[in-house]
C-alpha cells in the first residue's frame, strides 16, 4: 500500500469517527503526528521495491552464468 493511499485511507477513517464530534482539530493533529511518523520511517513505495527486485533477479542470473564460466574454465587442462 502507497504511502499517500495509507494516509489516506487513515485520514478516512479518522473523520468517519469524528463525523458525530466537533474535534476537527484532532484528526489535523493526528494526521499530522502521524504523518511525521512515518516521515521518520524509512519506507519505499511498492513500485521501488518491485523495480529493485527485478534488478536483483537480473544480477542473480548474471551471477549464476558468471560461477558457471568459472566453474568451466577451472576444468580447463592448463589452468
Amino acid at each position: 500500500m502507497s504511502q499517500s493511499k495509507l494516509f489516506d485511507d487513515l485520514s478516512l477513517r479518522v473523520r468517519e469517527m469524528l463525523a458525530a464530534t466537533p474535534a476537527k482539530d484532532v484528526e489535523k493533529n493526528l494526521r499530522t503526528l502521524l504523518s511525521g511518523f512515518f516521515a521518520r520511517l524509512d519506507l519505499v513505495s511498492r513500485e521501488e521495491f518491485d523495480a529493485q527486485a527485478k534488478v536483483l533477479a537480473r544480477t542473480r542470473e548474471k551471477l549464476t552464468a558468471l560461477e558457471a564460466r568459472v566453474a568451466e574454465m577451472e576444468k580447463q587442462p592448463g589452468r
